[in-house]
């Protein structure tokens, strides 16, 4: 048996929509710039180079409800609503025609950015971890499996803050669609059951405060909803 010098913490889970079993988490996968519309509203040119990736800590992922802390050390905290796909069984450089089987279901998720962090990352030519990869940056709803939802390639995409239409798109919109993007994060790195990859944010990104009220939601896949706390 293990002996291990402090208790480990449990591991992060999700939970899964219509039942009491928990999906584990192990690594959060995120692909920047995936809908032409926000790539060029944050100044970029889209177009068919393969896809680029930053990461989140698991435990990063929280429920996507009640109250999510803002930040500190940020005056420009930036919503982006995601699909957010489950993967349930292992690979490495996986065939795109084959992305699909290695699917576990399907959720929503909030990239919460600290954009002023970012922005000075990038003057500086330095990663973007202090940006993106914050506690409780990834609030996401319940998961759904494969069985229950298929594997969505179209549908409405949206975010409202205080009840205003934020961003809105479609998940047909997807430079890199769900089987591609699988395919290209196997090619650097094995993915395991328990991985999470956030595909990318429709256009309409912006600043939120304080006590403001988030609602999202995917067509399909169910929405979400929760308040920014004082942090």
């Amino acid at each position: 048996m293990t002996e291990y010098v402090f208790t480990p913490a449990q591991p992060p889970s999700l939970a899964v929509k219509g039942s009491d079993a928990r999906f584990p988490l192990r690594r959060v996968f995120c692909v920047g710039r995936n809908y032409s519309e926000h790539a060029r509203e944050m100044g970029h040119d889209p177009d068919r180079e393969p896809p680029f990736f930053f990461m989140k800590p698991a435990d990063a992922v929280v429920p996507a409800e009640g109250v999510i802390a803002y930040p500190p050390l940020t005056a420009d905290l930036h919503h982006e609503v995601e699909l957010v796909v489950a993967i349930g069984k292992g690979g490495v450089d996986i065939n795109p025609e084959d992305a699909l089987s290695h699917v576990w279901g399907y959720g929503v998720g909030i990239d919460l950015t600290r954009r002023d962090l970012q922005a000075e990352a990038k003057k500086l030519s330095r990663p973007w971890e202090w940006a993106k990869a914050f506690d409780e940056s990834a609030p996401t709803t319940a998961l759904q499996p494969v069985s229950a939802v298929g594997h969505p390639s179209s549908g409405k995409i949206w975010l409202k803050v205080n009840g205003q239409l934020r961003q809105v798109g479609d998940l047909a919109d997807l430079i890199w669609n769900v089987s591609e993007v699988i395919s290209h994060a196997s090619k650097s790195a094995a993915l395991k059951p328990g991985d999470l990859i956030f595909t990318g944010t429709p256009a309409g990104v912006g600043a939120v405060q304080r006590g403001d009220v988030l609602s999202a939601g995917i067509d399909g896949l169910g929405e979400l909803r929760f308040t920014l706390g004082q942090g």
